[in-house]
């Protein structure tokens, strides 16, 4: 099978003049081409960081993602390259800088933006973008990080912590999920779903509410679906256990009207994030701690 390079990009945008959107295009000197930014993964680097490293790497913007597009794949020599895509927005700008592989970059809008594109397949993502909504809202379902074996666990169920795998994992997830920018932090009341959470909150500068909605042996699956859907649009993460996840995930695609996941469920450490648009579901997309 022929070797898979893996990429991250976006349709980047932000609001043009009388409220339309432009979009970022750049043009690389090598290629002499016009696209949307993008670039390779590196070794051992989760697609999301590589996602928001290459915006900021060829545009000087620190962008946010949204929803997810669709992947594009096309040869390359004998090998394919395969590019994850998702919208995103600009949260700070600073003059481009031109460099050796970028040395124009272009606010245009939409059908100007499609006739100095270069390939199809950036139009095509471009058709896309502008069939969903434009603004969509995170909406974070997290399963706990690593927190050892229960059966290990001789004092209350509620206290038991993060193992040293859980704390890796849970320093990496606040990256992550600050890949999509600053969330409300809603979490079960225990040890390990509040350890989980803690790096991101403290790095979004985000309090931390629990809820019992979310908390083992506090809820049941329609409480807990109905506190999910109550915080759809507000840009949010939850954090709670396996035994609950499956029910929010099932819970929130049937009330968007959408089919729900061969496997709801998740490991620990895993998320799902639902961009939610007006009581619509525009994408679902799950992720890891580790690379993913």
């Amino acid at each position: 099978m022929a070797e898979v390079i893996h990429a991250a990009g976006a349709v980047l945008w932000r609001d043009g003049p009388g409220g339309e959107p432009e979009f970022a295009v750049i043009h690389r000197p090598r290629y002499d081409d016009w696209s949307f930014p993008k670039g390779k993964v590196d070794p051992g680097e989760h697609v999301l960081r590589a996602a928001v490293r290459e915006i900021e790497e060829e545009t000087g913007i620190t962008a946010r993602l949204g929803h997810r597009l669709p992947t594009v794949a096309y040869p390359i020599g004998d090998r394919t390259k395969q590019v994850d895509y998702w919208a995103a927005r600009p949260v700070a700008e600073s003059a481009f800088t031109a460099n050796h592989e970028v040395d124009e970059l272009v606010w245009l809008p939409a059908a100007e933006a499609e006739a100095r594109l270069s390939y199809r397949h950036d139009t095509d993502l471009l058709h896309q973008f502008l069939r969903g909504p434009a603004r969509t809202a995170p909406l974070v379902i997290l399963r706990h990080a690593s927190a050892g074996e229960k059966r290990e666990w001789r004092e209350a169920d509620e206290l038991r912590p993060l193992d040293a795998s859980g704390r890796r994992e849970a320093a990496a997830l606040a990256g992550l999920l600050n890949a999509y920018g600053p969330m409300r932090v809603v979490s079960s009341a225990t040890a390990r779903c509040l350890e989980t959470v803690l790096p991101y909150a403290r790095a979004a500068r985000a309090p931390i509410a629990t809820d019992a909605a979310f908390t083992i042996g506090d809820t049941g699956p329609e409480e807990a679906v109905e506190r999910l859907l109550s915080l759809a649009g507000t840009g949010a993460v939850v954090c709670t256990h396996g035994e609950i996840v499956s029910a929010l995930v099932t819970g929130l695609c049937k009330e968007m009207g959408e089919n729900v996941p061969d496997d709801p469920s998740l490991r620990k450490g895993e998320f799902w994030v639902a961009h939610l648009a007006e009581g619509s579901l525009a994408s679902l997309e799950r992720h890891s701690a580790g690379n993913g």
